[in-house]
């Protein structure tokens, strides 16, 4: 299947490892133009290496809007236009809520809510003007089920979504398609950090994060050209609810 990917100017974020990394690959193979970003130079140097010459690396803090806007602008210059941006970031610590503090808040809200709108407004009105964009976030499966003893990823990662429904309806009607992608237990650093019971998965394993990454290299395609507020769950059948 062609994808229709190829000439394509994509942006993702968080790409150094893991799941980021993961996507900015499978864009890489289908032919689109890669501008990735990530806060530590060494392992983005080295995933921007994998991916080739044609890749724009930078190292940007997507808690800080200027250094958002500065990372879409660079890309602008570089490729001309943005195509399709995957927002992504890590992920709060596991705590319960009496264990976390209103700074724990603060940090959760700023990485993964904060983060995903300062990307949606540096590039939406650019996919606006020119009629044609694919914004893709990465969240988890918690933002249909919650995970114990992941209250602040459960709420800040919910937040996202709702930014999604409510981006996808506004910008429909210029062919800018805004999706949330909901990853269950991957084998990443992250991972390493949880207790994971297999048994509670259906399938009976844990993700590799090429297989997360294929679904968004799908929805950021000209195949996915009527889904739209979509939340994608790719977790081996972990969520139990309809």
């Amino acid at each position: 299947m062609d994808l229709g990917l190829a000439g394509r100017v994509a942006v993702v974020a968080a790409a150094s490892k893991g799941l980021g990394k993961a996507v900015a690959l499978g864009l890489a193979a289908e032919g689109a133009k890669l501008a990735i970003c990530a806060r530590g130079r060494e392992e983005l140097t080295h995933t921007a290496a994998q991916i080739g010459s044609d890749v724009l690396a930078e190292t940007v803090d997507v808690t800080v809007e200027s250094q958002v806007e500065a990372f879409i602008g660079a890309v602008v210059r570089r490729f001309g236009r943005i195509d399709v941006c995957v927002t992504n970031a890590g992920g709060p610590p596991a705590k319960r809520f009496e264990e976390t503090s209103m700074e724990d808040w603060r940090a959760a809200v700023e990485m993964n809510f904060m983060s995903t709108l300062h990307f949606a407004r540096a590039v939406l009105p650019r996919m606006k003007e020119q009629h044609w964009g694919r914004l893709i976030t990465l969240t988890s499966m918690a933002v249909l089920q919650p995970v114990h003893g992941l209250i602040l990823s459960n709420a800040a990662r919910t937040a996202v979504r709702g930014l999604v429904k409510s981006l996808s309806n506004e910008y429909a009607p210029y062919n800018v398609l805004v999706n949330n992608v909901c990853p269950g237990y991957t084998a990443t650093e992250r991972l390493k950090k949880l207790k994971v019971d297999t048994s509670e998965i259906a399938l009976g394993r844990i993700a590799a994060p090429e297989e997360i990454a294929n679904a968004v290299v799908f929805l950021a395609s000209e195949r996915a050209s009527y889904i739209t507020g979509a939340s994608v769950v790719v977790d081996g059948g972990w969520t139990k609810a309809l």
